[in-house]
């Protein structure tokens, strides 16, 4: 394994006693040429407003902290259902990512491509240009409606960084409680 630059670079100077610290950090890189994050980033919430099932219009929010020192760029999330009674379904083309939290939110990312496994249940969000090291930001999916069955909803996040191999993170799970509003029952 080659580590390219974990610690600071401490320059002196030649006049009086002043020394300056220039932090250099880098991401990990293995032989085989797949990268790491140095430290990773921070699964910090994963919420959404309207838990009623079939709701429509709601917005399930993933927000992620990449640190400072994590070595290299975020690349790309992907978003993976684990648990829950049916497959949730996406409006992709509704996706939203930005700088800060969902009751703060900052400046607008550029996303490249958002795409879903079928098969896996992933979706992947990809951001052009990448994270930089140092920022929260907020991915907002966008369900075509909240799921029709009651119960609990595991999404499981992970974080790429940059590089043609990189090696995902996995952040944690976003954990969705769905209920029945009452306005859904059926009598004869």
């Amino acid at each position: 394994m080659r580590v390219a630059s974990l610690f600071g670079i401490t320059l002196s100077l030649a006049i009086g006693i002043a020394e300056v610290t220039v932090p250099v950090t880098q991401a990990v890189q293995l032989g085989d040429g797949t990268v790491y994050f140095v430290q990773p980033p921070k699964l910090v919430e994963a919420v959404t407003i309207y838990k009623d099932v079939n709701f429509p219009g709601g917005t399930y929010y993933f927000t992620i902290s990449v640190p400072e020192n994590a070595g290299e760029s975020l690349q790309k999330v992907t978003i993976a259902q684990r648990e829950g009674g049916e497959n949730i379904q996406y409006d992709l083309d509704d996706t939203r990512a930005f700088v800060g939290t969902r009751d703060r939110k900052g400046t607008p990312l550029t996303l490249g491509s958002v795409t879903k496994e079928r098969k896996t249940r992933t979706i992947t969000v990809n951001f052009d240009p990448p994270v930089t090291p140092g920022q929260t930001i907020t991915i907002g999916l966008r369900p075509y409606s909240n799921p029709s069955f009651s119960g609990v909803y595991l999404l499981g996040v992970t974080a790429f960084p940059v590089g043609e191999k990189s090696h995902g993170q996995f952040l944690g799970f976003g954990r969705f409680q769905f209920q029945g509003s009452g306005r859904d029952l059926w009598f004869p």
